[in-house]
């Protein structure tokens, strides 16, 4: 016996699967994509709290388990390296990224213990980005990359994913300081008029690193 199926039927019965399955998946990538930006924000949240205590007296106090930021919610932070520069992940890891992008992780840590070692300390901002961004109205920035003009955009995926790791563990006190607790750097084919008046403590990779005699700031 022979059988026919109408083809109008059937061509009706796959294209109502395809829009099902088009459903699906842009259901399953709206809640994947929830799911990152929950990450982040947690992340943003964590790091909120952490630097504020690395900028108290109750620095040397590890932080608490829950507090730690977690690898997959620090890479869920500024996943395309284009958000705005206005909180503690990005504005360490970009510092990160700029200052020693094609460098060794050592030299991404190194750079990272500077930042950390600034925040809080007399002379600098309590905060990450406030010590980013210092001397900006002046254009007389501590970190070049800020005041060059040039767009702050993180433009290579492998060198800000390794940055932001770097900066994950820096929040959470889980870097060792190799720099012996420097607040000034520079690279070793320049000689700024300043590396006179500070004690050399390391140099790492290309870099030289400083801290000031006196142990303040100028």
């Amino acid at each position: 016996m022979a059988i026919f199926v109408h083809s109008e039927g059937l061509t009706m019965g796959k294209i109502l699967a395809a829009a099902w399955l088009a459903i699906l998946l842009l259901v399953g990538q709206a809640t994947l994509a929830d799911q990152e930006a929950q990450k982040a924000e947690t992340a943003k949240s964590k790091a909120e709290v952490l630097e504020e205590k690395a900028a108290s007296e109750d620095s040397k106090m590890p932080p608490a388990s829950a507090e730690l930021i977690t690898k997959k919610q620090v890479q869920a932070v500024d996943p395309m390296g284009e958000e705005p520069v206005d909180d503690a992940i990005t504005c360490l890891a970009r510092t990160i990224y700029w200052e020693a992008r094609g460098s060794e992780a050592n030299v991404m840590e190194a750079v990272a213990n500077v930042v950390m070692n600034r925040v809080g300390h007399e002379g600098f901002p309590n905060t990450i980005c406030g010590v980013v961004k210092q001397g900006y109205e002046q254009r007389t920035c501590q970190f070049s990359w800020w005041c060059d003009g040039r767009p702050d955009d993180a433009e290579e995926d492998k060198s800000y994913t390794i940055a932001k790791e770097v900066a994950r563990k820096a929040l959470n006190r889980q870097l060792k300081d190799r720099t012996g607790s420097a607040l000034y750097f520079h690279h070793r084919k320049v000689a700024p008029d300043w590396s006179n008046e500070y004690t050399k403590t390391i140099e790492v990779g290309e870099f030289i690193f400083y801290k000031p005699a006196s142990g303040k700031a100028k």
